[in-house]
């Protein structure tokens, strides 16, 4: 009999193994074996209505997804957040029956999380990646969570591709490779591949991807929301969030090297913000859009994330302000255990029938189950509500609510018939009663249909140097692509974008490059797109290095240290060691060792006047090579006096005794730096990077 059970038990282990799922063979199935007619598009009220819960097959794969880290983030893992407060301008009562958009004199606590996507906790901070900019409002009508990302636009148009794009933008599965880049096979497979990331990949090779700040990046809700009013009038909106100190971005080369040298460099800069003060501002806009314009946009439809509403057919309409001005006292508390939720609305707020936003309302509530524990995660402080909760959930992992009385069940008696519920007359929320009418299907809408459009939109819309940044990345990414039928299908899908773009980044990877055009340019442009229009008129918080050794002039060094302090700049002392250096004047107090930091690390550079001083930097290679990189990055460089010769043994293009060139500005003569020089210097900092300046001969 024994041996009988063995025989039947070892037949048994063969059924399984055969059945065992082979991903190089078969049917596409679900996890219990029925096969899958349609994985690309999620089941719908007609192609343009909303999901439906009896999609198995999308709340299997969402699930899957979602469960799939212990206990951290699946995405948007390493993050940094910061305690604030929003304060609405002046009422929207017309638009939103939303509270804390409705009173001018109420400040909304808020919590913010950015984050990467990509890379694990432990990753860099400094990666070409997207950024998550998510924002919890405590509101005293409960929270509302705008979970946003720092380009407007995502990869895809239906989450139920989102699983199919993580994994394989994440590490590759063999040999858990790269970590926090999408330099590899598996990503640029699946987005050549995929047409409709064609968009947002063009956002990704920009600069827009490795921002110099989070202090300094905009946010996007990237859905089309409704806000409705008291009346029950719904109006489209997309939200958008500007920082007060410009939009500012990294080169890639620096990028890198960052996060070697401090690889927290986005979470320290924030946190040493908010301590000293200097109190991050994003002001909030809102792209506003009657109902009666939905299908005014041509090849724009509302619904799918993968488009933009140009700003020259929609202005954004600002309508409040966000200020950060207190760091977590504890980050596991909080900036770990936050949870956001996209289906955290308030009255006023609501949602629309874009498929990649429905999918994230199931996403999303699923996910913190795994990773906070349970159903209770919303008892956590970090995630409490300022509005009153009452309701008959209860049990479940971490339960902290001590529950009184007899009654968990409505309707009820024992309890007087509490909590009542409050229908839409007493600020219940009543979800916007759109009319729906469709089949039940798995189709795209015929809109949804134009790819590559707007990425030749934001193609056209780059500057020069930002041409030659996203020509450089496309190279370096597929450059590290190891299968050429990748690299190939990649360059065909730019040619579809533009074909000057195509021909330079085939040419720069060593793939044939197309003969002629695939489609024709549109022309069309928008100017708002491009960092290089942005404003530029503050150095607030920007970090700028001033080189000194013994012998360096203390008068000089103290000008130009109560001048850019002035202006709100932060100025450090760099010397060849730590302490002080000797000035004729006595000792002069530095803020660190050079050789601990990097030009990487700091905004501008600033050479003081002081001949001893000069004489000893040109003798010292780390000092020499510190200028030249700022130099290659675009970064302002100042000279006073003296400080032209280290310049001139570092062979860089000096400009003449006096004056300002490509960024770089001089004083001649000896004494305190004049107001005409900080003032010229503060201007070529403001601007930020001057990526006009010839670059290829500098050794750095």
């Amino acid at each position: 009999m024994g041996r009988e059970r063995q025989e039947e038990r070892s037949a048994k282990d063969r059924q399984l193994d055969e059945a065992r799922w082979d991903p190089s063979e078969g049917y596409l199935t679900t996890d219990q074996g029925i096969r899958v007619a349609d994985t690309d598009n999620s089941l719908t009220v007609g192609d343009r209505g909303p999901s439906l819960l009896e999609d198995f097959h999308l709340r299997e794969k969402i699930m899957r997804f979602d469960h799939e880290r212990i206990p951290e983030r699946v995405v948007h893992a390493r993050g940094s957040g910061a305690h604030g407060y929003f304060q609405v301008y002046e009422s929207l009562a017309r638009y939103t029956s939303a509270e804390f958009l409705r009173d001018p004199s109420v400040r909304t606590p808020v919590f913010v999380r950015f984050s990467t996507v990509q890379g694990s906790r432990g990753s860099a901070d400094t990666p070409r990646d997207v950024r998550g900019f998510a924002t919890k409002f405590y509101t005293s009508q409960g929270n509302f969570d705008l979970v946003g990302n720092n380009m407007p636009v995502f990869f895809i148009q239906d989450g139920i591709k989102f699983p199919d794009f993580v994994h394989a933008l994440k590490p590759e599965a063999p040999n858990e490779m790269p970590t926090a880049a999408s330099a590899h096979d598996t990503f640029w497979d699946f987005v050549s591949l995929q047409p409709e990331t064609m968009h947002h990949v063009i956002w990704l090779m920009s600069d827009r991807a490795i921002p110099r700040s989070y202090r300094m990046m905009q946010g996007f809700g990237v859905h089309t929301f409704r806000l409705v009013n008291d009346d029950g009038r719904s109006t489209f909106v997309k939200f958008h969030w500007a920082p007060k100190l410009g939009t500012h971005s990294l080169v890639w080369d620096e990028a890198q090297k960052i996060a070697g040298k401090d690889p927290d460099f986005n979470r320290r800069d924030l946190w040493e913000a908010i301590d000293t003060g200097q109190y991050p501002e994003w002001e909030l806009g809102l792209q506003i859009i009657p109902p009666e314009r939905e299908f005014d946009f041509p090849d724009i439809d509302l619904l799918d994330a993968t488009k933009i509403v140009p700003e020259e057919l929609v202005p954004v309409t600002p309508i409040g302000r966000m200020v950060l001005d207190r760091n977590p006292e504890n980050f596991f508390a909080e900036t770990e255990q936050v949870a956001f939720c996209v289906g955290n609305v308030v009255p006023g707020i609501d949602f629309t029938d874009d498929p990649m936003l429905q999918a994230r309302l199931f996403s999303y509530l699923d996910t913190q189950l795994t990773r906070l524990g349970g159903p209770n995660f919303a008892q956590l402080p970090i995630n409490r509500p300022v509005a009153p909760v009452a309701n008959h959930q209860q049990d479940g992992f971490h339960q902290q609510f001590v529950r009184q009385g007899v009654a968990n069940y409505h309707p009820n008696s024992t309890g007087g018939g509490c909590p009542v519920v409050a229908g839409g007359a007493n600020g219940g929320f009543v979800h916007f009663p759109e009319r729906l009418d469709g089949e039940k299907v798995r189709r795209r809408a015929p809109s949804y249909a134009d790819h590559y459009g707007q990425a030749t939109l934001f193609w056209n819309s780059m500057s020069d140097w930002e041409r030659r940044h996203i020509i450089a990345a496309y190279r370096f990414e597929l450059g590290k692509v190891t299968r050429p039928e990748i690299q190939r299908r990649s360059v065909a899908q730019l040619n579809r974008v533009d074909h000057d773009l195509a021909v330079a980044v085939a040419v720069g990877i060593g793939v044939s490059p197309p003969d002629r055009p695939e489609v024709d340019n549109h022309g069309r442009r928008s100017d708002r797109l491009s960092q290089a229009t942005a404003p530029h008129d503050t150095i607030a918080t920007r970090k700028i290095a001033i080189l000194v050794a013994d012998g360096i002039d203390r008068e000089c060094v103290t000008s130009l240290v109560d001048g850019l302090v002035a202006r709100g700049a932060v100025a450090e002392l760099l010397a060849p060691t730590g302490c002080e250096v000797r000035t004729g004047a006595g000792g002069l107090a530095v803020t660190r060792a050079v050789t601990t930091v990097a030009s990487v690390l700091y905004d501008a550079v600033v050479l003081p006047d002081g001949t001893p001083a000069i004489t000893a930097m040109r003798a010292d290679g780390y000092l020499v090579h510190f200028v030249a990189e700022a130099y290659k990055h675009g970064k302002p460089i100042g000279a006073l006096g003296a400080g032209r010769m280290l310049l001139e043994h570092a062979r860089l293009p000096v400009p003449e005794a006096t004056g300002s060139d490509a960024g770089m500005v001089l004083q001649s003569g000896s004494g305190a730096a004049t107001e005409t020089f900080v003032e010229a210097f503060a201007a070529a900092v403001a601007a930020h990077r001057h990526h006009d300046r010839p670059v290829d001969a500098v050794a750095a």
